[in-house]
């Protein structure tokens, strides 16, 4: 890896956390304050863990980006409730993912509809975040995946691609959206130093129906987590730099998944940069 590519990327850094009962203790204690943390929503749980997370770290001087799932908004009541309680909370930036609520607790079954109310309602957040899949989707085709971006444009402002282990598949899947004029910049998913154990353990801790679905729909992460040599982030960056940092990419950044291994993945974010450095 060269530090001319991949340190920037590093330093342009947002991690993801579930909102647990010790997450803002582990943030506070581990993450600098000029890491964007982005909080995760459940559809067990629902949005209350995570708008008061929010509003706890942001007190606490960091920049959050709540993800307010469109198939947990009950009604247009309760997205201007929750706009209006981010926005108090001084919060200029969400993610909206359609959400795995199934059945939706409301009218909303995807994202569109909510970015285009979002929209209608004077463009609350200054900032506006939407999902990519590098890797196919299990339930939806890949071509349909990539014209909801398209779709999704004129309401957001950059895109968040979900995990990806393979380098040449995640610089294929950049490359195919810029063809398609998908221009919107991307913050590239990546898994932290991720043990799997904890991953496990987290998995487990979520709720008993909520981790089944989780352990049922990413078999996969956790079989590249137990192999020896299976997964590496600093060797899917290496392998990925030349495509993540082609001024053609739009990659503004690394969004990584930590799986509130928190500590971990600040410690294994400085290494790597003092060692760029060198």
């Amino acid at each position: 890896m060269t530090a001319d590519g991949l340190r920037p990327l590093l330093e342009r850094v947002r991690y993801e956390v579930l909102p647990a009962k010790t997450t803002e203790e582990k943030v506070l204690a581990h993450v600098p304050r000029d890491v964007v943390v982005t909080v995760t929503a459940s559809p067990v749980k629902g949005l209350e863990p995570t708008l008061d997370l929010t509003a706890r770290l942001g007190a606490h001087g960091y920049r959050v980006v709540p993800h307010v799932p469109a198939r947990l908004l009950r009604d247009d009541a309760h997205l201007k409730e929750v706009t209006g309680r981010l926005r108090e909370a001084g919060v200029d930036d969400v993610f909206v993912p359609a959400g795995d609520a199934n059945p939706p607790a409301g009218a909303y079954d995807g994202a569109l509809p909510v970015l285009r109310r979002l929209s209608e309602l004077d463009s609350p957040f200054a900032r506006v975040g939407i999902t990519g899949y590098p890797e196919t989707h299990p339930l939806i085709h890949d071509d349909i995946t990539i014209q909801a971006m398209w779709d999704k444009r004129e309401h957001a402002t950059y895109i968040v691609s979900n995990l990806c282990f393979d380098a040449r598949v995640l610089g294929d899947w950049i490359a195919r959206i810029r063809r398609r004029d998908v221009v919107l910049p991307v913050h590239v998913g990546v898994a932290g130093p991720v043990q799997r154990a904890k991953l496990l353990a987290m998995a487990t801790k979520i709720g008993v129906g909520e981790s089944t679905r989780f352990l049922t729909r990413h078999a996969s992460w956790f079989l590249r987590f137990a192999t020896p040599g299976g997964y590496s982030p600093e060797r899917l960056l290496g392998r990925a730099e030349e495509a993540l940092t082609a001024p053609s990419a739009g990659v503004a950044g690394l969004h990584v998944f930590t799986f509130n291994q928190i500590a971990e993945t600040e410690r294994w974010r400085r290494a790597l940069l003092d060692r760029l450095a060198n």
